[in-house]
């Protein structure tokens, strides 16, 4: 049984606007650290954006910086991936994931993850 669950993929126009959210009932995410990936065919799977426990430490893949926005709200146990200006290369498969910690440097490596859980992804083409 999936501990997270995405939702909010979908279908838009290049420079549309999509928001993700990452929600779960079966823990606190109070101290967890959330990272958001996507996957596309024939591709590997890329950290788009992490965001610490507190919110305070957020890392962006370069793709994503001034894009896309992440944010949480631990009240509702929810973490956000804001997507704007899509373009056909954001195309993919996006997961969700929560750590107790947050990875080291500037990026969002999917290692510093665990696996993403049976919930299924969302998918995301513009």
């Amino acid at each position: 049984q999936s501990q997270l669950v995405e939702s909010g993929g979908g279908l838009v126009q290049p420079g549309g606007s999509l928001r993700l959210a990452c929600v779960t009932s079966a823990f606190s995410l109070d101290y967890y650290a959330v990272g958001w990936f996507r996957q596309a065919p024939g591709k590997e799977r890329e950290g788009v954006a992490c965001i610490s426990s507190t919110g305070a430490t957020i890392n962006y893949a370069d793709s994503a910086k001034g894009r896309f926005t992440v944010s949480r709200d631990n009240a509702a146990n929810t973490a956000y991936l804001q997507m704007n200006n899509l373009n056909p290369e954001d195309a993919g498969m996006y997961y969700c994931a929560a750590d107790l910690w947050f990875p080291d440097g500037e990026h969002c490596p999917p290692a510093a993850f665990p696996p993403w859980g049976p919930g299924p992804p969302v998918p995301v083409s513009s």
